[in-house]
């Protein structure tokens, strides 16, 4: 089952309580958020390194990884994204712990599943300020005009669509790693259909056409999975 209106966000939850995982999941599904759950760390962390999210949202004590050592990891594989913290420790030590490695914020247990949202709201309007900011994006030889539509190369311009240039953001936003497609059709479609996916292969397609004047940028296909912009560098 899909929801009728656009997806919020994509969230990464990594909670081994089987009871309190799923109302999270339930009621954030409801506010309109794209929910994945783990029961483990080391499962989350295999989900995160093929995945596209938002915000992580990790308990402390879990089996195979604590969350300690998963948001370790997450953040050495991603210097942004927030996580945060579920936990029944309050001991002082251990928020110290979590924030010098690279936590945002922490929610003890029990808590109230609002609060969680408004924490989540959050984040989420933080990084959105931030984004808005980087609209000019250098990608090997070409310079990419996020706000007025155009790809630029060699004192020559191409105009894209909007959709063009929204999936060729959100693939240079997650540069050098493998974007399922049903995150790209969630995130910018609202759904992810079978037409709507015959739809994004089209626009790829295009997008692989106005790139192709550089060897050193590639859009990889993974049949039924995804796509990855590889790239060398891409300075904002």
């Amino acid at each position: 089952m899909h929801l009728s209106t656009n997806i919020k966000a994509n969230l990464l939850i990594a909670e081994d309580d089987e009871n309190l995982s799923t109302v999270i999941k339930d009621y954030l599904t409801l506010e309109g958020y794209n929910i994945t759950l783990c029961a483990d760390g080391t499962t989350c962390w295999n989900t995160f390194k093929t995945g596209t999210f938002d915000i992580c949202i990790l308990d402390v004590m879990m089996p195979a990884m604590d969350g300690f050592t998963l948001a370790e990891q997450i953040r050495q594989h991603n210097e942004n994204i927030p996580i945060l913290f579920l936990t029944a420790r309050s001991a002082q030590e251990d928020k110290i712990r979590g924030f010098r490695l690279g936590a945002d914020d922490y929610i003890l247990k029990p808590f109230n599943i609002e609060e969680l949202v408004l924490r989540i709201e959050v984040f989420l309007k933080r990084n959105g300020k931030k984004a808005d900011k980087a609209s000019v994006y250098s990608m090997g030889s070409y310079k990419f005009d996020y706000s007025n539509l155009l790809l630029n190369m060699n004192g020559s311009s191409l105009k894209l669509t909007r959709r063009e240039a929204d999936i060729l953001r959100f693939l240079l936003q997650n540069k050098n790693q493998l974007v399922k497609r049903e995150d790209i059709l969630l995130q910018l479609w609202g759904s992810d259909d079978y037409f709507l996916g015959r739809s994004l292969d089209v626009f790829i397609s295009k997008l692989r056409k106005y790139l192709s004047s550089d060897d050193s940028i590639k859009i990889v296909n993974f049949h039924a999975v995804g796509f990855k912009l590889e790239i060398p560098d891409i300075n904002r």
